[in-house]
Parts: structure tokens; sequence; C-alpha cells
């Protein structure tokens, strides 16, 4: 079942997705599968290594720029195929129409790696983007800021084997940030989105 947090714009929660058994698999088999790398971007002139590793996962089309670099993706991991088709699979059985052709995986080492604010509004997501977003390992809250501070900030927390949904308007009214915390353990996540490559621009 899916939990609704927000209903305007709507966000939903839930909160095993996966079995835990199904879950500690899929974390172990991501943790030593895939080429993780720590791109850098450049900010005011000079390059910064993200913190944390990710790799870009998805159909040959779905490109993009940011910071000035061209990323193409890595084929999809037979692991991680099987999941989106469970996923779209499962928002279809919610009501909710979505189909992704594209992955983010993003892994934490321990609570001190981080993702800052940031909304998922690049262009070539197209104006109300569904994003879907796994969680394995380490529990973790996501924080969550309106952009016009019309409500107090807000966590979610996530746990292993958890599915957020972020749905159309999301995007343009939140902020959220994966912030450090003192908590030990390793945490890989997968925001699975839908690339328009057309809409593809650099920034």
């Amino acid at each position: 079942m899916l939990e609704t947090l927000l209903d305007d714009p709507p966000l939903w929660l839930a909160p095993a997705l996966l079995t835990a058994a199904e879950a500690d698999c899929l974390r172990d088999h991501l943790d030593r599968a895939p080429p993780w790398a720590r791109p850098t971007l450049r900010l005011y002139g000079r390059e910064h290594p993200i913190p944390r590793h990710q790799l870009w996962m998805g159909d040959p089309e779905t490109r993009y720029r940011y910071s000035g670099r061209a990323f193409a993706p890595s084929p999809w991991e037979p692991t991680v195929a099987a999941l989106r088709r469970r996923l779209e699979a499962r928002l279809a059985d919610a009501g909710i129409a979505a189909s992704f052709n594209s992955v983010l995986l993003n892994r934490y080492a321990d609570g001190e790696e981080r993702m800052g604010w940031h909304s998922d509004d690049e262009p070539e997501l197209g104006p109300d983007p569904v994003i879907a977003a796994v969680s394995l390992g380490a529990e973790r809250p996501l924080r969550f800021r309106w952009r016009h501070r019309e409500a107090p900030p807000f966590n979610v927390w996530l746990p292993h084997g958890s599915l957020l949904v972020m749905g159309p308007g999301v995007q343009a009214r939140l902020q959220h940030a994966l912030l450090p915390r003192r908590l030990p353990g390793l945490r890989i996540s997968l925001t699975f989105r839908r690339v328009l490559p057309e809409r593809s621009v650099d920034r």
C-alpha cells in the first residue's frame, strides 16, 4: 500500500516495496556490481568531487549535460531492470501512470556522505515529472522544504526496501536534501525517472 504523505502536491511512501531479504540481496549485489564513480562538478571555476558515489543507468538515448559535462547512461543492469518493471506495475496498480527510461543510483558509504538541497527539475524531465525513489540499506531521513516557505520543513524517513514517489508538482514546489547525520551504515538509493531527450540542454 502507498501511504499519502501530502495531497497537494502528491507525495507517497510504501515502507516495504521489497521484503527484507529482497532488499538485503539487492543492496549487497549493487554494492559490488556496478562501476561506481565519484564525478567532479565545476563550481565557481573549481572542480569538486561530489560527496557520494553514483551511477547513471538507462536507455541509450537518455543522455544529459550538467555543469558543462556530458553524461551517457550505462546499460540497464538486469536486477535494476527487473526492479523497474516491478515498480511500474506497482504504480499502475495504485492508479499512478508512470514509465521510466533511466535511473540515478547514489551510494552513501555512511551518514557523512550527503546530497545537498535541490529539486529534480532539469528541463529534460519535463514540467511535472514523477520521480520514484527506492532506498536500500541504512535508514535515513530525506528532508523537504517548501520553495516559498508556506509551511514548515519536514522529514521523511526512508526504511530499507522502501519506495518514495514524488508526484507531479513536487519538484516545482519543494526542494529536498539528504543531510549529513551521525548514522552508520551503507545506503544506496535508486531514483527512477523519465528523460525526454528532445528537452536536453547544456546547463
